[in-house]
């Protein structure tokens, strides 16, 4: 075997919740799992500046500190987490295949297992503005931090379902919300709209862009164009919302794995099992119904316990 070339029991692609309680119970299990975290360790979570919904937490805790104590957690029980990014795949169809994975273009990865973990990435429109002040009052989960805006003014930029059920949300913590929409319809389903337009405070406005998030360190309100008549207006807020979806980080499967028309990769039943066998996936990349936290980090149990037994299976 040459030098370049690892073989290991489980790995594991991605550093999110998914993944380091996949590296957990892969540990414990002693499946001595390696972990390649990404270019961005810590996926959404490092975005959020305070999570007050996640278990064992009383007081909150910043995204970047939880992340931290996620790494602690999975090393005291010699998890080896690398830091590093997946730039290529080669996974076995056969039972008891080995999958080969490239690291940084250059190192080879033989493994037994996979677990994929790497999250999705919510889409944003790009502004300078926006990118500015994500975790001072622009956010792109309304569950995970609502919360923080109750009593008080905000905008949700989206037309579709999850704009809809993000703007509804709001609307039970917050004074006023206010959605904005780019077309003169909504895409959201009639029951969506009905129960936006049953929503007393909450306002709909359409062939309305948001051109930019006004503030220095924290959102003091928007400013917003009609794209038909180019009328601008401002509007004092304090929190944005941007729901126009998510995009799961699965490229580099394409072609490989079964996935849904978005680009998630679907998994069998209630497990973490992918079409390939040794392969699971857990977390975002999965999920897009729900996509928190604790539920990545309770399908990321699952795929190490779905490898454990596969592995299990083959020593027979």
């Amino acid at each position: 075997m040459s030098e370049n070339i690892e073989r290991v029991k489980c790995l594991i692609i991605g550093s999110g919740p998914a993944g380091y309680s996949a590296a957990v119970y892969a540990a414990r299990a002693d499946l001595h799992p390696v972990m390649y975290t990404g270019l961005e360790p810590g996926g959404q979570l490092t975005t959020t500046t305070e999570v007050d919904n996640y278990l064992g937490y009383p007081d909150g805790v910043d995204g970047t500190a939880m992340t931290e104590d996620f790494k602690k957690q999975a090393e005291r029980f010699n998890t080896d987490v690398r830091f590093g990014l997946v730039t290529k795949v080669e996974l076995s169809d056969k039972v008891g295949g080995i999958h080969k994975v490239i690291v940084d273009g250059t190192k080879e990865i033989e493994a037994e297992t996979v677990i994929i973990s790497t999250g999705a990435t919510a889409k944003y429109l790009g502004l300078e503005s926006e990118e500015r002040l994500k975790g001072g009052g622009v956010s792109a989960c309304a569950t995970c931090d609502g919360f923080f805006y109750k009593g008080q003014e905000v905008v949700v930029v989206g037309g579709g379902d999850t704009a809809a059920e993000e703007a509804t949300f709001l609307a039970k913590l917050c004074t006023k919300v206010t959605m904005l929409v780019r077309r003169d319809v909504m895409r959201a389903s009639k029951a969506m709209q009905h129960r936006v337009n049953g929503t007393e405070n909450l306002e709909v406005l359409y062939n309305t862009e948001l051109e930019e998030v006004l503030g220095d360190t924290v959102v003091e309100g928007v400013r917003v164009v009609n794209n038909q008549t180019g009328e601008k207006h401002e509007i004092p807020v304090t929190g944005v919302f941007i729901a126009i979806g998510h995009k799961p980080n699965t490229d580099l499967f394409k072609g490989v794995l079964d996935m849904d028309d978005v680009g998630y990769i679907i998994t069998k039943g209630k497990s973490t099992k992918t079409n390939l066998p040794g392969v699971f996936a857990s977390g975002d990349v999965q999920d897009k119904e729900y996509r928190q936290a604790i539920t990545a980090a309770g399908t990321g149990c699952m795929a190490a316990l779905d490898a454990e037994r596969y592995l299990a299976a083959l020593e027979g």
